[in-house]
């Protein structure tokens, strides 16, 4: 009742001296009602009402102080911070939570740290934070929305990199452990992890926490494992993938005018390019890599693929006799090279017959030129027309007659055999000569002992 008397009392007064100004006449009256003294921090404001306040309209208190709270009226219209996520802060009046004239010593804040949930903030408390105590991060006299939302603002003095990865702490820190690293997203720069580079322990190519500007040729972490001792240059790519080391990748095929085939497939590398690879340009001859393996000796000159392959230098030796002036036919054909060609010299080889086949049946009675009767496809396989090859043609018993009943002179340049009866038969003239040796007078070929008198 006391509290409405002095009010009754001091609109009389402020009725009773008609010259005082309005604006006067009112802040006097605010003055004469003001509830109780302001918090420290509004305590300038103590003499001046219409700061916070409008005359008799109490709906325009929030925004009156949102004009002077500049950074929590941003909050809520961003929806940032305590006053723009927690539901209550961003729609409320202020002076539901915060109330004033209640002296210069009074908490107008009213925070309760035990319940408060810091998810309503910029900053939600996880892992080891949510263990931490408020004092850790928020420091005395410091509005709470000031303190440090970076892992560097605090961790600075933890930093082993020492500042060289910048302030990003998170890309590799979680908030469980400042010691235990998450996956870091290697993707992002310029050599992502593919292959064994995954498994590999930061440290190996990290030395002494060095994170920029380091390179990422092969060679560069490599070259001590480079077995070529650098005469390969330093595109390692070019053969080697990251799924494994000791693995060669190089298409021979596409990359280059040498397909490898045949035995050349398995062959190693330094095998051929014992050299320099970028410098030493390869010949593409077979000899130009197997002269010493030449047994010809250079003798059958140098277009070693007319006869052998790359599936194997000794296996399988594939030569056109038929482009020689000795084309292979009959059995001559399934005959191996080293039957007739003993030496590796080819070219010395004669064409006669009795060089290779020598003659232990005839012994030279029907000299060297053997294909007069006989022919590649058999040995036993014989031919020759009396009548037509020479001017004895056989008739009656001389048909059954071996060659050598008549032949039975040795010669290698001539035949020779008679043509006349007694030349062969005279042991068998019964009449001792007496009537010539024109035999044909009387007797015939079909048998010796049958006379036919010939007129």
């Amino acid at each position: 009742m006391l509290r409405v008397w002095i009010i009754r009392l001091a609109v009389a007064m402020l009725f009773a001296v008609p010259s005082i100004h309005a604006a006067q006449a009112q802040n006097l009256f605010e003055k004469l009602v003001m509830p109780g003294p302001l918090i420290e921090g509004h305590a300038k404001l103590e003499k001046d009402c219409m700061s916070c306040h409008e005359p008799f309209v109490r709906q325009s208190q929030s925004r009156l102080c949102l004009d002077c709270h500049k950074e929590i009226n941003r909050d809520r219209q961003q929806k940032l911070g305590f006053h723009g996520k927690h539901v209550a802060a961003s729609v409320q009046d202020c002076r539901h939570c915060h109330t004033d004239h209640k002296g210069r010593g009074f908490d107008v804040i009213q925070l309760d740290r035990e319940t408060f949930n810091h998810a309503s903030t910029n900053f939600e408390l996880k892992g080891a934070h949510a263990a931490a105590a408020c004092d850790g991060c928020h420091k005395p006299k410091v509005k709470f929305r000031a303190a440090p939302g970076r892992c560097i603002d605090c961790h600075k003095a933890n930093d082993p990199h020492k500042g060289r990865l910048g302030v990003s702490c998170d890309g590799c820190h979680g908030e469980k452990a400042w010691r235990t690293v998450k996956p870091y997203d290697h993707a992002k720069t310029k050599f992502p992890l593919v292959g064994a580079h995954k498994e590999v322990g930061c440290a190996a190519c990290h030395a002494g926490e060095h994170y920029k500007d380091l390179p990422i040729t092969c060679v560069s972490c490599h070259q001590i494992q480079d077995k070529h001792a650098g005469r390969y240059g330093e595109k390692c790519e070019t053969c080697h993938k990251p799924e494994k080391w000791n693995k060669a990748q190089f298409n021979h095929d596409r990359a280059t005018k040498f397909p490898l085939r045949g035995r050349h497939a398995q062959a190693k590398c330094d095998a051929c390019h014992t050299g320099s690879l970028y410098r030493d340009k390869l010949a593409m001859t077979c000899v130009s890599c197997h002269k010493k393996d030449d047994p010809h000796k250079g003798s059958l000159g140098v277009k070693c693929e007319s006869c052998h392959k790359e599936t194997g230098w000794r296996k399988k030796v594939d030569f056109d006799h038929d482009v020689t002036r000795f084309p292979l036919v009959g059995k001559h054909a399934v005959v191996p090279c080293e039957e007739c060609h003993r030496s590796t010299n080819f070219k010395d080889v004669s064409r006669v017959c009795e060089n290779c086949h020598k003659d232990t049946r005839h012994e030279g009675r029907l000299t060297a030129k053997c294909a007069q009767c006989h022919n590649p496809n058999g040995w036993a396989r014989w031919r020759f027309d009396h009548a037509k090859q020479t001017k004895f043609p056989l008739t009656g018993a001389h048909q059954g007659l071996q060659c050598h009943a008549c032949h039975t002179t040795k010669s290698v340049q001539k035949v020779s055999a008679p043509t006349n009866c007694v030349g062969c038969h005279r042991q068998d003239d019964v009449h001792q000569g007496s009537f010539g040796q024109s035999c044909e007078q009387c007797h015939t070929t079909t048998t010796f002992k049958q006379r036919g008198v010939r007129r």
